[in-house]
């Protein structure tokens, strides 16, 4: 892959793919550039009903992150079987929970021989890292995190979700869980797109199985420090940065999810005029 960074100079970026084993089934990963033994490598995770193209490829394309790749090699990371080509997941494989496909990461890391990484993550993937990160903090050096929900659904969430379920196509869920009310009605170019991604590049009895892994998340129970509060509060040991779109599906839920983070190493960012994926509709991030 030829890139062109901010001084209009050419250089060339390797990408490797593999199918990384680990305890929980094989990983599909993409590695992009060459990670460098004295810097951390950006690993990213993807969304339900996405994978790392769609979820994260504008982003890396734009000219603005080229300068940042030339310095920093970049493994996307698939949860298993939403790789774009994927073949059904056997009906004797378990899908991982929300903890064990945080599992795989070490395993990622061993594999490509990485000692720590910078985590860019969205939704479901942003739960996935964070708690990777809450087990293993000696790995992780700094989080981005778009969309995080910490809490688990609520029985209300559940219930609703299982009507709709009954009345809508799987890829109607997973539009009205990346996007608001506002962009599906407005923005029928971006969600017709989308649509079509999640239609035809995701295996679908695969994602339905992700999708109820995602659903069935666990509390993160993540305590914010108080003084004279509780001495062992499970709090991120990195600096981490929290984002959503003001149009944004689950603004209330990444309001939460902030409010319950360290203020003195946490940062939160609500973009304006965005919707359920900023990296999307305002490329590139800050980082």
């Amino acid at each position: 892959m030829v890139l062109e960074d901010s001084e209009c100079s050419v250089f060339e970026l390797d990408i490797t793919e593999d199918d990384v084993e680990t305890a929980f089934g094989l990983v599909h990963c993409t590695m992009m550039g060459v990670p460098k033994g004295n810097r951390p490598t950006i690993l990213t995770f993807h969304d339900i009903g996405l994978n790392h193209k769609s979820c994260f490829e504008s982003l890396f394309n734009h000219k603005d992150m080229h300068e940042i790749m030339q310095h920093f090699a970049v493994c996307h990371v698939d949860a298993p079987g939403q790789q774009e080509g994927a073949s059904t997941l056997s009906t004797e494989y378990t899908y991982p929970s929300m903890d064990q496909l945080s599992e795989t990461l070490p395993m990622v890391l061993q594999h490509f021989s990485l000692k720590s990484v910078i985590g860019m993550a969205v939704g479901a993937g942003a739960n996935i890292l964070t708690r990777f990160a809450l087990k293993h903090p000696d790995m992780v050096e700094g989080l981005v995190l778009i969309n995080l929900s910490a809490h688990a659904e609520g029985f209300l969430e559940r219930a609703a979700q299982k009507i709709t379920s009954w009345t809508h196509a799987l890829p109607d869920t997973v539009i009205s869980h990346l996007f608001g009310k506002e962009e599906i009605q407005n923005n029928h170019e971006l969600i017709s797109t989308f649509r079509h991604l999640i239609t035809n590049n995701i295996n679908q009895s695969n994602l339905q199985q992700f999708v109820k892994s995602y659903k069935s998340r666990r509390n993160l129970e993540i305590e914010r420090p108080v003084q004279g509060g509780n001495l062992n509060a499970r709090m991120l040991q990195c600096p981490a940065l929290l984002i959503v779109g003001d149009n944004s599906p689950v603004v209330d839920a990444v309001v939460d999810s902030n409010s319950r983070m360290n203020p003195t190493t946490t940062t939160f960012l609500k973009m304006a005029d965005c919707g359920g994926l900023p990296q999307v509709d305002q490329c590139p991030l800050p980082v």
